[in-house]
């Protein structure tokens, strides 16, 4: 169904529910009268901007008509002037309603936890790892949003095997949500000595963060361990045993976190892992369409599964879902993420909507 015949059939069902609204048998019900006043304000918020849409149409045609029929220059470049106001009007509430009419994600509000893995390309990888993570650092200060690291696993040259990050801020999820995939780079190592460009992944997953009230955890089904923290190569960080790992013992999903010295403050963290990941586990075993999503999520960090490669000989990075690419490629890393925010989320209202979202 086209756009038309969408906001065409709810501003019938407006009427429909109006008239009913307006006839006696509904002001003696309270419970109907109280259902359809809520239906009538959410459809009202869409049937508004509808009726202005049509005006501004209705007055461009209108007006260029009378341009076209006017033999006076001025007065014809006047309505000329009309139409493309009006047409702008319209072309602009247009938009508006393609927005209002996009069914929303229950959690683009929410917190979110960003899981960054080293892929295929070895110490180079786990060296693009540690890089990913501060873009997405850079990303949250340029909103105002606050990070913290829940668990790392360092690599010997200072990269990271594995990094999970908290993101908290309003909209969080609703901007890094299409982050997830495999992420490539091209250029020349650090460990290179002949200046050869190798290609090297990380893999990135996203994930909504899950309040205390969105599901409930039994003390019974974990297994807590504690134990002495580690860095790179193994040497112990750490004389007390702070670091902790929980295992959920009905899924077998395992968190550790060893980022604090305190045993109290890693177990907060290591939980709030943890609920993330078994609210994704239940919104999957609920949808079978978001299980392909974080299937689609994870991979498997071989080079040919990426969704954007960076490239540095380039100053090139480009998005391959939507075939944006920019020669910015260091305004990228330092946050200004924008740019593909913005077009991955039209592409993705392009698609709710009937159209193909791809550029």
């Amino acid at each position: 169904m086209d756009l038309e015949s969408r906001l065409s059939d709810i501003e019938q069902r407006y009427d429909r529910l109006s008239a009913e609204m307006a006839s006696p048998d509904v002001a003696a019900d309270r419970d109907r009268l109280r259902r359809l006043g809520k239906d009538i304000a959410e459809l009202g918020e869409i049937v508004g901007p509808y009726r202005e849409y049509k005006d501004a149409r209705r007055q461009a045609e209108e007006a260029g008509a009378m341009a076209a029929g006017e033999q006076d220059p001025e007065m014809a470049e006047y309505f000329r002037q009309e139409a493309r106001a009006a047409g702008e009007r319209a072309a602009s509430l247009q938009a508006r309603l393609e927005q209002l009419l996009v069914p929303k994600d229950p959690n683009d509000e929410k917190d979110v936890i960003v899981e960054i893995r080293a892929g295929a390309g070895g110490e180079e990888a786990a060296l693009w790892a540690g890089e990913l993570l501060e873009m997405y650092r850079h990303f949250a200060e340029r909103h105002g949003w606050k990070t913290e690291v829940l668990s790392a696993s360092p690599s010997d040259l200072g990269g990271f095997k594995e990094v999970v990050l908290e993101v908290k801020g309003k909209g969080a999820y609703s901007r890094l949500k299409h982050e997830f995939g495999v992420h490539r780079v091209q250029r020349v190592p650090v460990t290179e000595s002949g200046g050869r460009i190798h290609t090297s992944t990380a893999t990135v997953a996203v994930l909504p963060e899950a309040e205390e009230v969105d599901l409930q955890i039994r003390p019974e089904d974990l297994k807590i361990d504690v134990y002495r923290s580690s860095g790179p190569g193994g040497q112990s960080v750490n004389t007390t045993d702070s670091a902790v790992r929980i295992t959920h013992l009905p899924t077998g999903i395992v968190v550790a976190t060893q980022e604090e010295r305190s045993q109290l403050q890693n177990r907060e963290k290591a939980m709030r892992y943890l609920r993330a990941r078994l609210l994704r586990q239940a919104q999957e075993e609920a949808q079978q369409k978001e299980a392909a999503a974080r299937r689609a999520q994870v991979g498997t960090g071989e080079r040919a599964e990426k969704i954007r490669t960076y490239n540095f000989p380039e100053n090139r990075v480009t998005d391959h879902r939507i075939k944006l690419t920019t020669h910015r490629l260091h305004d990228v890393l330092e946050g200004d993420l924008d740019e593909f925010v913005d077009a991955l989320l039209g592409a993705e209202r392009a698609q709710q909507l009937g159209g193909d979202g791809r550029g």
